[in-house]
């Protein structure tokens, strides 16, 4: 089994494993639509665009965050409470850490897309439009969820939006998205460049 193939059986299992019995039906259904959204255009554009190990990785282990989320609902993920009880915090951070790989997964797949299709090369360009591609997406999703919340569903606001009270929730989400973006630039570039390299590779 490829290693695409088996990052591919992992998401479906996770959606499904998330979708028995969560906290809120019509909750868990919006937090996984990206996932399915995804997941979908990224199979419908593999014989045309087949992703690097590295985004196919990290884009399996974000699909996992969201169900999770989804599942218990942000607030309430179990690990999350352990760690807000253990370090004293007032809130469940799970929402953080996701909107942290939110930053994480547009700049690295925003960034392979620029190098496979664009004339950009690595450097200091790349470098500032990754970053304002994370933030534009973060900030983006972030008006999403007002507009879904809003429009389709009013009684699971809070729940959704995971605000657990914090009057600057949607800042602090968008720099957790920009900390991930920078974080995943100065790590992963050059081994991204890698594999970009050898995907390139005749043979």
């Amino acid at each position: 089994m490829t290693f695409a193939r088996t990052c591919l059986v992992l998401v479906l299992l996770m959606l499904v494993v998330s979708g028995i019995g969560p906290v809120d039906r019509k909750v868990w259904f919006m937090e996984t639509a990206p996932v399915l959204v995804g997941g979908a255009w990224v199979l419908l554009r593999w014989r045309a665009f087949p992703w690097t190990p590295l985004s196919l990785a990290l884009m399996t282990f974000f699909a996992g965050v969201l169900c999770v989320g989804g599942h218990w609902t942000y607030s309430l993920v179990p690990i999350g409470n352990w760690v807000r009880d253990a370090l004293g915090w007032q809130r469940n951070p799970w929402d953080r850490f996701g909107h942290f790989f939110q930053g994480v997964i547009p700049a690295l797949l925003g960034r392979e897309l620029l190098l496979r299709c664009t004339g950009l090369r690595p450097g200091k360009a790349l470098y500032w439009v990754c970053v304002c591609i994370a933030l534009a997406i973060s900030a983006f999703y972030e008006l999403t969820e007002w507009w879904t919340v809003l429009v389709a569903a009013p009684d699971q606001g809070l729940a959704f939006l995971g605000v657990q009270g914090d009057v600057w929730d949607a800042q602090q989400d968008m720099f957790m998205a920009l900390c991930g973006a920078l974080t995943s630039l100065v790590l992963l570039a050059r081994w991204q460049d890698r594999q970009l390299a050898r995907l390139a590779a005749p043979g």
